[in-house]
């Protein structure tokens, strides 16, 4: 467990199997340079009335070419987005870690601010499951406008812990991502999105997180499983329309 628990953390995928124009978006191909000399591929998908960037961080398997519908659904919202590969994943660079999945943010933030010219609050950090452990990293050094955490855990010894409860986990983890602590330390916007029907991570870690957030902080309960819940649940887009509408207000 000790020596393989990133192959158990970190499901890449290497084949690109579709592009925003699919769906009918125009994008920009994004590549990303880290500090540590790694190459990372994403997307910059444009609105042309928007003010905000959905700056995405995907979930543990696959890569961006599976989160075309989730670029749609940004784009619904009016928004820009920036949505990338971490290191090993897809057309990017490197082998993944949790310290460079770090390291990967930083250049995504980097690019945002310095080649498009966003303002920290025109940026909202979205994470989806072992994303919102990246998402709230950049949250907590970044300051964005808001940060959604989407189906997302408190860390990963936790989650370990529920998943193997005769194995000492929290003594053989080496990979962390303790979005509950990170969370402590965060004063912007939040809003915490999970599905009680979420057969992967317990609604529990949900509350807890929503318990650790600062004010001001809302909370999205969706429909359905782990994987499916922001594309079958009716309240997906209007729950999230919602939190940007109070942003304005803050």
């Amino acid at each position: 467990m000790y020596y393989y628990q990133k192959h158990l953390v970190f499901l890449p995928s290497k084949t690109i199997t579709s592009d925003p124009s699919s769906i009918g978006l125009s994008f920009e191909t994004v590549f990303l340079e880290t500090r540590d000399g790694q190459k990372l591929h994403g997307w910059y998908v444009p609105h042309p009335e928007a003010t905000r960037v959905m700056l995405f961080f995907h979930g543990n398997a696959g890569n961006i070419s599976d989160r075309l519908t989730t670029i749609e659904r940004f784009h619904q919202l009016g928004l820009h987005v920036l949505i990338f590969d971490y290191r090993g994943y897809g057309q990017s660079s490197g082998v993944v870690s949790e310290k460079g999945t770090y390291i990967d943010a930083e250049a995504a933030w980097q690019y945002l601010t310095e080649q498009k010219g966003f303002q920290p609050g025109q940026i909202i950090a979205h994470g989806r499951s072992l994303g919102g452990g990246v998402a709230a990293w950049v949250a907590e050094k970044y300051k964005p406008v808001a940060l959604i955490l989407e189906s997302t855990f408190t860390s990963i010894p936790n989650i370990g812990v529920e998943t193997y409860p005769y194995f000492p986990v929290r003594w053989l983890t080496r990979i962390h991502y303790n979005t509950l602590e990170r969370l402590k330390k965060i004063h912007c916007p939040s809003l915490i999105i999970h599905s009680s029907a979420d057969e992967v991570i317990p609604f529990s870690h949900a509350e807890a997180l929503y318990e650790a957030a600062n004010e001001p902080k809302y909370f999205l309960e969706i429909q359905h499983d782990h994987g499916n819940g922001f594309l079958f649940s009716k309240n997906y887009v209007p729950g999230i329309q919602n939190f940007l509408n109070e942003l304005s207000k803050h």
